[in-house]
């Protein structure tokens, strides 16, 4: 027998027992818990799946009546003209406002990074747009662009220009809400493109003023590639919100005139819990909302891991 066999075998310490078999978590985690995902699963889990399932059907208006139609509401997509009016909308909204909202956002937070005398002042004010309420902004809205008393044809007339048709024509209507959605969507971007240029490292720009590169040259080979993971943020909160934009078209002008600015949002809206009552119509047009959104977001997610793994 060995000397090492021959040792007497040794229990571990109580102490390491029963950390051993003392859980991984908390239960009274599921208490502090408990209160977020009832929410959750009642007032997004729950819709979210009725919405399939009734995309799928007919709902009497007066009697709740359902009636089975499979895939028929998505057939019926396939020859509205309303619809696809609202697709269109809704991508040239996201593809003029995601952008724009996010080339200014960029401006403004370099801006309020710098030197510049009031920049909190200046920086609370920009963000203010923000926690206010979609349908306040879109009120707001209607006063800066009424065509009889509003602020911006008023200051036109004063001006000896002409006024515009912000509600009674097609485009400036269509401008109307690309404006007020820079507005609000200006001030996040910016609080996040500042958040992740404060976290750039000050000696990156040292070293490449000792190398003789300009301020240009600094932000486009140093501050722009490091604000990667915050462009990849925004770009998608931006997309899912041209997605889902809703609350500021329905009170600003409320799709009109005519489906000038339609949106699927509002459209699903009007279909469901308008004059038509037609809800099944309503939510296949939702579905079709989330599986946009889902597929945009993925494609972004795979684009972005894929230039990572390459860099």
């Amino acid at each position: 027998m060995t000397a090492v066999s021959a040792l007497p075998a040794t229990s571990p310490p109580a102490g390491a027992r029963t950390r051993r078999r003392r859980p991984r978590w908390d239960r009274s985690a599921v208490a502090f818990l408990a209160p977020a995902l009832l929410l959750a699963v009642g007032f997004l889990i729950v819709p979210m799946v009725a919405a399939f399932v009734y995309s799928s059907a007919k709902i009497a208006p007066l009697s709740g009546r359902i009636t089975w139609l499979g895939f028929e509401n998505y057939a019926t997509m396939l020859s509205d003209p309303v619809f696809y009016r609202s697709l269109v909308n809704t991508a040239l909204f996201m593809i003029i406002t995601v952008p724009l909202s996010m080339a200014v956002g960029l401006a403004l937070a370099v801006l309020m990074n710098s030197v510049l005398p009031g920049r909190k002042v200046v920086r609370t004010i920009i963000y203010l747009p923000l926690v206010i309420s979609g349908v306040a902004v879109g009120l707001i809205g209607t006063f800066l662009f009424n065509e009889t008393i509003g602020v911006f044809n008023g200051l036109a007339t004063s001006l000896g220009l002409p006024n515009a048709a912000w509600q009674s024509s097609g485009v400036p209507a269509f401008a109307s809400l690309v404006l007020i959605t820079l507005w609000i969507r200006v001030g996040f971007t910016m609080i996040i493109y500042l958040a992740g240029l404060q976290a750039v490292p000050q000696e990156l720009y040292e070293s490449a003023s000792v190398e003789g590169a300009s301020a240009w040259q600094s932000f486009r080979f140093i501050t722009f590639p490091l604000l990667g993971p915050s462009t990849f943020f925004l770009l998608i909160m931006n997309v899912i919100y041209s997605f889902q934009v809703f609350d500021t078209v329905f009170v600003l002008t409320n799709g009109g005139p005519g489906v000038a600015t339609e949106v699927l949002g509002t459209y699903a809206y009007k279909t469901a819990f308008g004059p038509a009552r037609d809800q099944g119509y309503g939510a296949a047009i939702g579905v079709v909302i989330f599986f946009l959104t889902l597929i945009f977001t993925i494609v972004q997610w795979r684009t972005n891991r894929n230039r990572d793994e390459t860099a």
